[in-house]
């Protein structure tokens, strides 16, 4: 099982040399790939309980290494690449998602006791897939990076898909459809792909209003 994470470096180095072949399509594909490894590998060490198997070997701690690589790094840099942002604002950018990106890691409060994200959990892949489709213009980009970057510190709440157990079936099937579309917007334009443009935009709106949601009960107690 441990192999199966670590795969995920594999992954992100695929996405690393597409994006120096200056191919953000394979380089999107890749970190895709990666995060859904990510997405169910956690499920299936719990499962197979391989913390009481190899117990000399920690598991959250590579999880943790390739998730910056393929959450953060590596997005960072696509995102300076690929996406116009303002003038002489790109490399401040990187620097923003990076220092954030660090916080979000090292908080050990990062997760809630019904496993919701507390912050903003560094999730720039699928920024930059948002970015990368929608096509910002770059003050709007570079505005977007700021306000999530301060979410990082924030108490809001974001739904973990394979780990809050509320709705767990129901998340998990709106976060596949959300992949499904977003790969087909990827491999083609908005244009073309209508169907995938609606679905991927009522699974966004299903996860900012749990978000919401979740926040908004936090709140209220």
């Amino acid at each position: 099982m441990h192999a199966f994470t670590a795969s995920g470096v594999l992954l992100g180095t695929m996405a690393m040399l597409s994006l120096i072949d200056n191919n953000p399509v394979a380089c999107l594909l890749w970190l895709g790939a990666a995060m859904l490894v990510d997405g169910f590998d956690g499920t299936l060490a719990r499962k197979y309980e391989v913390k009481s198997m190899v117990p000399y070997f920690d598991g959250s701690t590579l999880d943790m290494v390739i998730d910056y690589l393929t959450w953060a790094f590596i997005p960072a840099l696509f995102i300076y690449f690929f996406i116009e942002l303002p003038p002489n604002l790109a490399l401040l950018s990187v620097f923003i998602i990076l220092l954030s990106s660090m916080f979000c890691f090292c908080n050990v409060n990062m997760k809630s006791q019904d496993n919701f994200f507390v912050g903003f959990p560094a999730a720039w892949n699928i920024v930059a897939v948002y970015f990368y489709i929608l096509d910002f213009p770059p003050y709007i980009a570079f505005a977007a990076i700021i306000f999530l970057a301060i979410l990082t510190v924030t108490r809001m709440k974001f739904l973990h898909p394979f780990r809050v157990r509320l709705f767990m079936p129901l998340n998990i099937a709106v976060t596949l459809a959300w992949f499904a579309c977003a790969v087909s917007l990827v491999l083609t334009t908005p244009e073309h792909a209508t169907w995938a443009l609606w679905g991927w935009g009522m699974a966004s709106v299903y996860f900012i209003g749990m978000c919401l949601w979740r926040t908004a009960q936090e709140w209220l107690d």
